[in-house]
């Protein structure tokens, strides 16, 4: 991992993060130079084509920095006001390496 995308993984930090590998949320806590993550406050988001969007608490997980795909930061504000019990969505596919 070069110094710029660290930089960018420590604006994150403490704040709400959305890691693209399983649809997981939680609050960043922690990482490392292979992008392995401690995230708190942790739930996954299971989309379905039939029902409304479950969300699994997972509590404090670590993330494998060989699983992730991509990882953002989230307005808690406009994530907050969202009706998941109405979006339907196909579950995305398992990340190829």
């Amino acid at each position: 991992m070069c110094l710029l995308q660290l930089c960018v993984c420590c604006t994150f930090l403490t704040g709400c993060v959305y890691v693209v590998f399983y649809d997981i949320i939680g609050t960043l806590k922690g990482f490392d130079q292979t992008i392995n993550l401690i995230l708190d406050e942790s739930h996954e988001r299971v989309f379905s084509s039939s029902q409304g969007v479950e969300q699994v608490v997972l509590g404090l997980y670590i993330v494998r920095g060989d699983n992730v795909a991509v990882i953002g930061e989230i307005d808690e504000e406009t994530d907050s006001n969202l009706d998941l019990g109405n979006i339907r969505a196909e579950p995305l596919n398992s990340v190829a390496h």
